[in-house]
């Protein structure tokens, strides 16, 4: 306390109705967006499997369409997938892997529709114009993660999710 003249002036500290409302505005949103994420069984979304797995797919289809003497292939099991280059169109002509292989996360899998199968390979000839061996048309694959969404192989080729 300072003592001005005829005035007793007092400071006090301490935070103010505005200052106390934000802190409490803040840790609201922290707690309704990190949480849950922090919080959830599954660390890999379905929705982020899928679209990695589309663009795999996309991939080797053009690789295999622009080496019209070669096949791709990704090759899928319980732990991941991996793209495969071979060197006749036939996918038997037996050559190391093109990539690394990418694994599951979080108990995340891929399954075909038809068999629910777990372990499966996708082969793209260089003479097959992007069609894949899957004999399906729609709905081919089952991406199961935190959901479980599908990926539709058309008998043209046209690869997208849904």
């Amino acid at each position: 306390m300072a003592l001005t003249g005829e005035k007793l002036i007092r400071r006090e500290t301490g935070f103010t109705l505005v200052e106390l409302v934000t802190t409490i505005i803040l840790i609201a949103i922290l707690s309704v967006v990190v949480l849950p994420r922090m919080l959830t069984n599954s660390s890999y979304s379905a929705f982020t499997l899928r679209d990695e797995f589309i663009s795999e797919l996309r991939k080797a289809q053009l690789l295999a369409m622009n080496n019209q003497g070669r096949c791709y292939r990704v090759a899928v099991d319980s732990q991941g997938y991996q793209l495969q280059r071979f060197g006749d169109l036939t996918c038997t002509t037996t050559t190391s892997p093109t990539e690394s292989k990418r694994h599951f996360e979080g108990g995340a899998r891929l399954s075909l529709i038809s068999s629910a199968s777990n372990s499966f390979n996708i082969d793209f000839s260089g003479n097959s114009h992007g069609v894949t061996n899957l004999a399906c048309s729609g709905a081919c694959i089952n991406v199961v993660a935190d959901a479980t969404l599908t990926i539709n192989v058309e008998s043209q080729g046209y690869i997208h999710g849904r």
